[in-house]
This record gives structure tokens, C-alpha cells and sequence, in this order.
């Protein structure tokens, strides 16, 4: 499955934890990232992850792969508290996913649902309508 791995400067850290958590389920995927959030994800985990421009070039590039339904989930760590100047991007991001059914996580507790759903293969569907 292809992953996207999005998070605001504030949510760095936590997407690295993340990733390091899970670092046995994300292994076995096909992993996207903005520029620096992809860098201290490898860094932190050694994972390889395919690394767009960083930040919203790269969100936009990640939103235009989900345009076409190239993403079968994204994880997303905002920041809800501090003001984004690309908070529209963030929305034509979620409509994409929206259109093509695709998973969108935008804190830990979701992400770490889907992150056990994949595991189990509760979204091995997105295999059966990408084919």
C-alpha cells in the first residue's frame, strides 16, 4: 500500500515516534513524506520513504497523487493550535482523499487505528478497487 506521512513542525516528533512504533507495519509498505518530515523520519526509523518538496509543495504533491487515488492512506499530524497559512491546501488534501476513499488520519488516535487495520488487512479493499 502507498503511505503518506504528513506533519506540522510541531507534530515532528511525534510523526517520528510514531513511525518508530510501528516501524514493523510501515516496512512493508511503500512510504511517502513531505521533504523534512520524510528526512527525520529516516533518520529516526531507516525506513525508506520516497520524499516529496517540504511543506505545502510537498503536501500539494501528495494531494495530487490522492487526485489520481495513487495513496491508500494517509497519516497527517497537524497542528489544530497554531495558524496555518496553508490550511486551504490541508482541505483540498482531505477532498481528495474524500473522493477516492482513502483513509485520512489527522491525530495519534486515529493514525494508530488505521496503522492496526493495516496490519490486520482491514484495507486490503483499496488493493481490490485499485486493480
Amino acid at each position: 500500500m502507498n503511505i503518506a506521512l504528513i506533519a506540522h513542525d510541531k507534530k515532528k516528533e511525534l510523526m517520528a515516534s510514531f513511525c518508530i512504533a510501528y516501524r514493523s507495519i510501515l516496512k512493508n509498505h511503500t512510504l511517502f513524506a513531505t521533504g523534512t518530515t520524510g528526512a527525520i523520519i529516516v533518520e529516526a526509523t531507516g525506513l525508506n520513504i520516497h520524499k516529496f518538496l517540504p511543506g505545502l509543495m510537498g503536501e500539494q504533491q501528495i494531494s495530487a497523487r490522492a487526485a489520481y487515488n495513487e495513496m491508500d492512506l494517509v497519516i497527517f499530524f497537524r497542528d489544530p493550535i497554531t495558524a496555518k497559512s496553508d490550511e486551504p491546501d490541508i482541505h483540498s488534501l482531505l477532498r481528495e482523499c474524500d473522493i477516492n476513499n482513502i483513509p485520512f488520519a489527522t491525530n495519534l488516535g486515529t493514525a494508530e487505528i488505521l496503522i492496526r487495520g493495516l496490519e490486520r488487512g482491514d484495507l486490503d479493499w483499496r488493493e481490490l478497487i485499485n486493480k
